[in-house]
């Protein structure tokens, strides 16, 4: 839910990133979700199997609060999953994870593409160090088109007395599913009982995908359960995909449903499931999706 832990301005493209990005490894494998079949829709379009998942990582900790990147990466590799959001990411951040830079790391034991996001960028301990970053990321299997790191309403936990601002930490990739042209986001909402700055970031989210088209897919730690008012807004626009979904968090004995994946309208959800594991406090969740693409 929380880990102790420069901003850029909303929707700006890193176009270096985003190749950056898509170069990390090279071939992706072929999608694992490949065996699910769906028949063209009225409009002509032809349906395309992805499978996506949302995981809050925490920072590679798992229930037994010991840092363990070799039992994270395998709690991911398990999942089979095409695309999956990362929460609680941490780059040369700090001596609880070894400095590493677990999206980089993550992506080469995975065989997958990578986009980070940071939340926090901070000068190193040391001189001549790489910068200290904390926040977000999203795997894919499939080529990443595009990468931003959008900015929405934050409130510091690196600032004395903070006040709600707006901070980025909420990444957004386009990937190529077999030439279906898929949003993927992940999200990480604020852990305060207080729901104000989680009811700004929702308004915030709902702005920035309104200026795709296109399907889209909205993953991430919540931080409240589908039911909570400061949520309502985001059901006019997409669905949960796991209404009966079970609980994620904490990961040993769930007593709540906030890790969530929600997808747009003309998205299909062919099923869902959560992952036992304590290789983080959080489980992760699956979603087998069909995702429109257009005839060529």
């Amino acid at each position: 839910m929380k880990l102790s832990i420069r901003p850029t301005r909303r929707g700006t493209l890193t176009a270096a990133a985003a190749l950056a990005a898509t170069m990390v490894l090279g071939v992706a494998p072929l999608a694992t979700a490949a065996s699910l079949d769906g028949a063209a829709s009225e409009d002509g379009s032809k349906p395309v199997p992805l499978r996506v998942a949302t995981y809050n990582i925490r920072a590679g900790a798992g229930e037994d609060n010991v840092f363990n990147l070799d039992r994270t990466a395998a709690a991911i590799r398990s999942l089979n999953a095409d695309v999956v959001g990362l929460q609680e990411v941490d780059v040369h951040w700090g001596a609880r994870s070894n400095f590493v830079d677990e999206a980089k790391d993550l992506a080469k034991r995975l065989d997958m593409r990578v986009f980070f996001g940071p939340i926090y960028d901070l000068d190193p301990l040391t001189e001549g160090a790489p910068r200290r970053q904390y926040g977000l990321a999203i795997l894919s299997r499939y080529p990443i088109l595009e990468a931003k790191n959008h900015e929405i309403t934050r409130l510091s936990t690196q600032t004395p007395n903070p006040a709600p601002a707006p901070a980025p930490g909420f990444p957004e990739v386009k990937v190529n599913v077999r030439g279906a042209f898929v949003h993927v986001y992940t999200t990480h909402l604020d852990y305060r009982s207080d729901p104000s700055v989680r009811r700004a970031q929702v308004a915030d989210m709902l702005e920035i995908l309104a200026e795709d088209r296109g399907p889209k897919v909205l993953v991430g730690d919540f931080n409240a359960q589908p039911s909570a008012p400061e949520l309502a807004p985001l059901w006019q626009s997409l669905r949960d995909a796991a209404p009966n979904g079970g609980k994620t968090y904490p990961a040993i004995i769930p007593v709540s449903r906030i890790d969530l994946v929600t997808v747009s309208p003309d998205v299909t959800v062919r099923g869902t499931h959560e992952v036992a594991t304590d290789a983080s406090d959080h489980r992760p969740v699956v979603a087998d999706l069909l995702v429109p693409r257009e005839d060529d």
